[in-house]
């Protein structure tokens, strides 16, 4: 018997984030990589774990994340939509797959990765966006955060930017959009789209809390230069809260074959 598997696929999951514990597998607690292969595995039982693109925090949504996984059965990209749209909880979606070759690890083959955090500026709570984005109640200096944002665009070192609990050497990385966009169906509801080529663990909102901070005066202008500069993360604002984050978009250098169903990426971006 063939003990090394024959077939890999490429799949792209849609998932809320509000009650998983994040996107890594951890023992005996819920996450969305252990419920997608808990679905992999009644198909095939020998497929091996999922290789994802990010690893999302607790809380944290995405509309396109790149998961990429081994197995021995020869299955169509459609058929595997199909059946695994058909295992999976209502909280998280196969939305394509594609064929790739065996061992296909989608982190090695990242072009950019671009994050959408929504906030919601109103004295009084929306249910239906209660998970959705972060309230903020005080007045925001917006032309001071759009400022504050063009400090960090490009090739830095951000190493202030992260948590205490990422411990990689390399801390070098380029982002190559932070922008502001109003929401065209909400005028209280505004995201910041950031767009780069690697990010670190609590990076995006790290940056959004220090945005923030900026915008409500808590914090005096010029924060993120300093900090590029200083390597502090004491130089920063907060943390903002995971609920608004949303990964939107992973653009792949390459991204399989007979991919199903065929559709522009950018239908997956809000």
């Amino acid at each position: 018997m063939n003990t090394e598997p024959q077939f890999a696929v490429l799949i792209w999951i849609a998932f809320d984030g509000t009650h998983f514990h994040g996107m890594a597998r951890q023992r005996d607690i819920r996450t969305v990589a252990l419920e997608l292969e808990k679905a992999i595995q009644t198909i095939d039982p020998r497929a091996s774990a999922v290789r994802c693109v990010s690893r999302t925090d607790a809380g944290v949504h995405a509309i396109q994340q790149a998961v990429a996984f081994d197995t021995f059965k020869s299955i169509q990209p459609r058929g595997w939509v199909l059946a695994l749209s058909q295992r999976l909880e209502h909280d998280v979606a196969v939305v394509a797959a594609a064929t790739v070759p065996a061992g296909f690890d989608p982190r090695r083959h990242v072009l950019s990765k671009t994050y959408t955090y929504r906030i919601f500026r109103s004295p009084v709570r929306d249910p239906f966006l209660e998970h959705r984005a972060w309230r903020i109640c005080e007045r925001l200096n917006h032309e001071a955060m759009i400022a504050e944002a063009q400090e960090l665009v490009g090739p830095h070192d951000f190493a202030a930017f992260r948590s205490i609990h990422d411990s990689r050497s390399d801390t070098r990385r380029n982002l190559f959009r932070v922008s502001s966009e109003p929401d065209p169906s909400d005028e209280r509801v505004f995201s910041w789209v950031i767009e780069g080529d690697r990010f670190m663990m609590h990076m995006v909102r790290i940056i959004i809390g220090t945005l923030v901070d900026v915008g409500r005066g808590r914090l005096a202008t010029g924060a993120c230069r300093r900090a590029l500069t200083s390597y502090n993360r004491r130089d920063l604002g907060m943390t903002a809260p995971a609920f608004g984050l949303c990964l939107s978009r992973v653009v792949l250098e390459y991204a399989g074959t007979d991919r199903w169903p065929q559709v522009d990426d950018s239908a997956l971006v809000t």
